[in-house]
């Protein structure tokens, strides 16, 4: 009897529990469905969750829209500024490149005051390259035989409105020629001082950056020939016409000892900027006078 007893209050307590469970969940769903404001919250709780939620959603997509906009930006910035410099590349070369025309056309204007004025007869000639031999500073011009000329023809450009002494041509070919410029040491002169009429030998010192130096000079004319004045070519020797400006005193050099004068002279051409010449015949007539003179200078 007893174990039929043990089960019969075992079914009692388990029925026990399940009425008590269905109570309680009854008496939540009553209280969860008749108070308002439990609801209220409940919905309000929800609301605060999903909007932080929602909130940190769309703060998360604009951060990453702004991102992707600022690369984007920041890329067709950089293509902007690598298009901006190189059209002020473009922009500084076409500006080199104007100040260069209007530079050459200063320098064709210049050239052609002289073919205006010129009293020789000549052939123009471009300096295209230079010897860099230091025992033969020589310049190349593009002209030769083909264009008639000849070994021995003075060279002068037109430099800052003046006709000037380069040197004279030394070896021709058949389209190009050498020709020996003044501060060559090889080079030497026939010249006068235009003001006093001194005559002396004009030479060079084998450098473009050191004057000429002027020998054989009247020493009794020491005070006649000053800082500036005008040496030009005398025209004896035949090579060079007379008058033909070669530069000015620079300095007159101590005599102490000396039987002659010497001087200083700086050359009216500027070397380092030359870029035309012109090649001009022999004055016939000085050499006509002179077919006996001194010869070579």
């Amino acid at each position: 009897m007893y174990p039929v007893n043990a089960r019969a209050n075992r079914k009692k307590l388990n029925a026990a529990s399940y009425v008590f469970a269905a109570l309680i969940f009854l008496s939540f769903s009553l209280l969860l469905f008749s108070t308002r404001s439990f609801v209220i919250n409940i919905k309000d709780a929800g609301l605060s969750v999903f909007s932080g939620v929602r909130s940190g959603v769309h703060a998360l997509g604009s951060f990453a829209s702004g991102t992707v906009n600022a690369v984007q930006e920041l890329a067709s910035l950089r293509e902007d500024y690598r298009e901006l410099a190189s059209r002020m590349e473009r922009y500084q070369i076409l500006e080199r490149n104007a100040a260069d025309v209007r530079e050459e056309n200063h320098r064709l204007r210049e050239q052609l005051v002289f073919t205006e004025v010129a009293q020789y007869k000549w052939t123009a000639a471009e300096i295209i390259g230079r010897d860099p031999d230091n025992l033969f500073l020589a310049l190349l011009i593009n002209k030769g035989r083909a264009h008639g000329v000849e070994k021995d023809m003075p060279v002068i450009a037109y430099q800052n409105g003046m006709e000037a002494l380069v040197g004279k041509v030394t070896q021709t070919g058949q389209f190009e020629s050498y020709v020996l410029p003044l501060y060559d040491e090889r080079s030497k002169v026939a010249s006068r001082f235009a003001g006093n009429r001194q005559e002396g030998i004009a030479e060079g010192q084998g450098r473009i950056d050191k004057p000429l130096l002027v020998q054989s000079i009247d020493k009794r004319a020491r005070y006649n020939v000053q800082a500036g004045d005008l040496l030009v070519t005398s025209g004896m020797g035949g090579i060079y016409p007379p008058g033909i400006v070669i530069g000015r005193v620079q300095k007159v050099l101590p005599v102490e000892g000396e039987t002659s004068l010497k001087t200083e002279v700086e050359s009216a051409v500027v070397f380092s900027k030359l870029e035309y010449v012109f090649v001009i015949e022999k004055d016939k007539k000085a050499m006509d006078v002179l077919k006996n003179g001194e010869g070579g200078l």
